[in-house]
């Protein structure tokens, strides 16, 4: 099927839309666990896998994950929605692959499905430690496979090592964008905040700089004001902005000397709610990316909750840490 054959794409999102979760999310979360279990499955949810228990929700999860990403592949508006949607897993699984290596991490358990680049090749190159068929794919994949090898030789620091490969994914992610307006505003919004987050989480200016994610429009000087101005500043400074709602729900945690949950929810559930927003003016390829991002969303509720329900928490939080639906 060509990129390009949009009308045929939204004719199968519409019969497919109807095997969405949706509410039944929120049914999950106030019943028993096994009840819970139940639902789901009589919900068709899995892509035809079977559980024998409640414990092997993962698997259902990872089957659902793998049926997206082949509803991406088939399914595309472009090449660009393609990469943008599944080079993530190539560095998650790189990520995961590597640590594995030089961390001693169990990396089965890690592991997303494959995406672009081919998992045994992925595995077969980290695990020889030969990073050229990986750099010729990608070279950012490649140099952050490189970077972080030479790096955990040194230091056994899985948060450095995670640093560079997101960083690493977001500069592959702007170049996967270019050209494509939809794609960059999302890699755009999404980089400014986690940016944002990083700047009232650092010690200092030198430290947040390091950890800045590029594809996103706002400059290390408008960060800068995070460490030079105050809260009040702030708020006026970044009203008439995208990210005057965002900023505003980062200060209010700050303030009240609570952790920034709801602004981490927030990103997490990003490129759902933009979509939410003006969910019946979509057009071109928004509707594909919609479906694809609310499936994604319901496998991380399916996640959430039933982790959640096995560890005894209480129905309202349960619900308070669900994405966006």
């Amino acid at each position: 099927m060509p990129y390009f054959d949009t009308t045929y794409t939204n004719g199968v999102i519409a019969v497919r839309e109807k095997r969405l979760l949706k509410e039944k999310i929120f049914r999950f979360c106030e019943v028993g666990v096994e009840d819970a279990f139940r639902m789901l499955g009589e919900s068709g949810y899995g892509n035809g896998e079977t559980a024998a228990s409640v414990y092997e929700y993962e698997n259902l999860i990872k089957a659902e994950e793998g049926a997206i990403d082949e509803f991406v592949r088939t399914y595309s508006p472009s090449a660009a929605e393609k990469n943008f949607l599944l080079l993530p897993r190539d560095f998650h699984n790189a990520k995961a692959l590597v640590k594995s290596v030089y961390l001693g991490i169990d990396e089965k358990r890690l592991l997303a499905p494959s995406g672009l680049f081919p998992l045994a090749q992925l595995t077969a190159c980290i695990q020889a430690g030969d990073f050229a068929p990986i750099k010729e794919f990608n070279a950012y994949l490649g140099g952050a496979c490189e970077e972080v090898t030479a790096l955990l030789q040194e230091e056994p620091s899985g948060a450095k090592a995670g640093a560079i490969f997101e960083k690493a994914l977001y500069a592959a992610l702007r170049d996967t964008a270019k050209g494509n307006a939809v794609l960059r505003r999302l890699l755009a919004e999404k980089a400014d905040c986690i940016n944002i987050l990083t700047s009232l989480r650092a010690i200092d200016f030198a430290q947040a700089q390091g950890q800045y994610l590029p594809g996103g429009e706002l400059t290390e000087n408008e960060l800068e004001r995070f460490f030079t101005q105050d809260n009040e500043k702030l708020r006026r400074a970044f009203a008439k902005t995208p990210y005057a709602q965002f900023v505003g729900l980062c200060l209010d945690a700050k303030e009240k000397g609570l952790p920034m949950t709801e602004a981490e929810k927030t990103v997490s559930s990003f490129e759902v709610a933009y979509f939410e927003k003006r969910k019946f003016d979509l057009k071109g390829s928004e509707p594909f990316l919609y479906y694809v991002y609310r499936r994604r969303a319901e496998n991380a509720n399916v996640r959430i909750v039933f982790a959640c329900l096995l560890a005894g928490e209480a129905e309202r939080e349960i619900k308070r840490r669900l994405r966006a639906l």
